[in-house]
């Protein structure tokens, strides 16, 4: 081949090259890539962590704004709730509870809140246990009040013997079950749960009372309250043992309101009270008398009403 064609072709081929390396640097720059092989330039903007294929993530679901002031009230729970021998030995007396009671002494939540006689309705039932309150729930659903109150447990460690208490985990798993009926039927409803009263504080108070002890000979809270005045070492441990399954219940309250949105636990007021004789019933010496249930108003209205 004659020189020259041969310097021709080294030009057409070096100008080949130099091309060839041009779209090379170019496709380098739109692809993102860089010269060491690296999936990213070292030039490129991109935030620290993140990844080619990296999605923003969606943004929470917001907390629901709580309502203080609720216009309509449903009381769920037990005798405390029915205000049971607040006015008279064995009797409900429903006008003095602490939820929905229209006793000017009382001075009940709803009064407090404004709740129309009409828009409160009062579903305790004397002598419920934790397995009742699903059905409670499902009453109050039907209604669907802007607030729910609960308040129940005592009966649960209330039983004949420490052996009979309800297990923690059927109190949990029942509890869970009303919550989930409610947000079944009435999801915007609001829940207030207040916690089971200490039961060992009650006997502390009622020993020393010269009627209270036989009174509760006759079957109040046997588990608790019976042989009041024994102090020996099995007398000593049953109670503890009640005193620490209503803990355990508490602390189950609390867990599954917790992870309801719409549910305010009492942060553990009503157990913390130390209810005084005054505030008992003078027929029992047990459930709140209308003192008592003053006290218990008091606490859910300062709970219900907090910001946050």
């Amino acid at each position: 081949m004659p020189p020259g064609r041969v310097r021709g072709a080294g030009l057409v081929l070096g100008a080949c090259a130099v091309a060839a390396v041009v779209v090379a640097l170019v496709v380098l720059v739109v692809s993102g890539g860089s010269p060491d092989g690296s999936s990213e330039s070292r030039g490129a903007l991109r935030s620290p962590g993140s990844s080619p294929d990296a999605r923003p993530s969606p943004p929470p679901s917001p907390t629901p704004e709580w309502d203080p002031r609720p216009d309509s009230l449903a009381a769920l729970g037990d005798s405390i709730t029915r205000a049971h021998n607040a006015c008279s030995p064995l009797s409900d007396c429903p006008e003095a509870s602490w939820a929905t009671g229209t006793s000017a002494t009382v001075e009940s939540l709803a009064r407090r809140l404004g709740v129309p006689a009409s828009a409160r309705w009062n579903l305790a039932r004397s002598g419920a246990l934790m397995t009742d309150l699903p059905a409670q729930a499902e009453k109050a659903a039907a209604r669907r009040p802007e607030l729910v109150t609960v308040l129940i447990g005592a009966n649960d460690a209330c039983r004949s013997s420490v052996a009979r208490m309800t297990p923690v985990a059927d109190f949990r798993a029942d509890f869970a079950e009303a919550l989930r009926v409610l947000r079944r039927n009435s999801p915007r409803t609001q829940v207030y749960v207040a916690g089971v009263p200490d039961l060992e504080r009650l006997w502390e108070q009622g020993r020393s009372h010269p009627l209270a002890a036989r009174v509760w000979e006759l079957g109040i809270c046997p588990a608790m309250l019976a042989d009041a005045d024994a102090v020996d070492a099995a007398a000593v441990e049953r109670r503890e043992k009640v005193a620490r399954r209503v803990r355990a219940y508490n602390a189950a309250l609390r867990e599954v309101c917790e992870r309801d949105a719409r549910c305010r636990h009492d942060g553990g007021a009503v157990h913390e009270h130390r209810f005084t004789t005054r505030e008992l019933s003078g027929w029992d010496w047990f459930h709140p008398g209308e003192a008592g249930q003053r006290k218990l108003a008091e606490i859910a209205h300062r709970r219900i009403t907090a910001g946050g």
